[in-house]
Formats: structure tokens, C-alpha cells, sequence
């Protein structure tokens, strides 16, 4: 019986500039890494050995074209605990200029980026399953105002 996704494994250009980014931005520690070949890291409050790991394949790597013209992955999803630290991610996405989209999908609020290599990642907190309500079932995209979602959860933040 499958439990949970333990990790990740992408080609990359340079994994070195993965594990600077993913340790800069999203505060991923290095578990491994053999330099010019891989690098395998941990989220900060992970219990998995590791979350992801990055082969480089060099520089003359072609882009990505998954969901353009080739099959392939869309994206991967990490999870905040709060809000508060959603909108610190953002802060640090904008930063670096690699935050590109933001939706409320409702039962849960995320953040849309690309890593160095265009690589398509999100970063979401999960509305605790009590507040889904109706939008519980269904698929919604809408702008997403993280200081009003604070608001709207502030109670629910003061208890955590």
C-alpha cells in the first residue's frame, strides 16, 4: 500500500545550481552531493532521507518542452505549514524572479515557480480539511491574495 511521495529525481543542467537555489530559496539542506554529477537534498522539516536529488547532464541540455510538445512531468508540489511561511517563500520567489503564477484553488493556496533550468515547481499551504466546504470537490482557480487569506485565517494561526 503506497503511503505518501518520498521523493524526486530531475536532470538538470548543473545540480549545483539546483542545490544553491532549492537551499536559498526554499531552505533544502544537502545530504549528498558528488560535485559535477548529483546532489541529493532535504526540506527543512522532512523525516525522508531525502526530497529530491538533481543529476546534471550539462549546459547543452535542451529545454524542457513536457506538456508542449512531449509528455513529461508539470510540476512538483511542496507544503508549507502556514500561510505566514507561504508568504515568506513568495518574498524570496519574487526576489529571485522566479515566482510566475498564484492561485487560490480553494482548498488549498499556491505559488507557481521555475527553478534555473524552467523547471515548474509549486509551493502551497493546505486549507486544514474543516474550511473546505463546498469547493472541497471541485477544481478552482482563482487570484490568490495571500494578506487576505491571512485574515481570513488569523484565528486559525493564533492556535499553531
Amino acid at each position: 500500500m503506497i503511503i505518501g511521495m518520498n521523493h524526486a529525481v530531475l536532470y538538470v543542467r548543473d545540480a549545483r545550481r539546483q542545490q544553491q537555489f532549492y537551499a536559498d530559496i526554499l531552505g533544502f539542506t544537502t545530504v549528498i552531493e558528488e560535485p559535477g554529477q548529483f546532489v541529493f537534498m532535504r526540506a527543512p522539516a522532512s523525516g525522508n532521507h531525502h526530497d529530491i536529488a538533481f543529476f546534471s547532464i550539462g549546459d547543452g541540455a535542451e529545454p524542457s518542452s513536457a506538456g508542449r510538445r512531449s509528455v513529461g512531468m508539470y510540476h512538483i508540489a511542496w507544503e508549507v505549514a502556514t500561510l505566514e511561511e507561504l508568504a515568506t517563500i513568495r518574498e524570496r520567489l519574487v526576489a529571485d524572479g522566479a515566482l510566475y503564477g498564484e492561485s487560490d484553488h480553494g482548498a488549498n493556496k499556491s505559488l507557481y515557480a521555475k527553478d534555473p533550468d524552467g523547471l515548474e515547481f509549486e509551493v502551497m499551504w493546505l486549507v486544514p480539511a474543516d474550511y473546505w466546504g463546498e469547493e472541497e470537490n471541485q477544481a478552482i482557480i482563482r487570484p490568490l491574495d495571500i494578506a487576505r487569506e491571512q485574515q481570513r485565517f488569523a484565528a486559525l494561526a493564533a492556535t499553531n
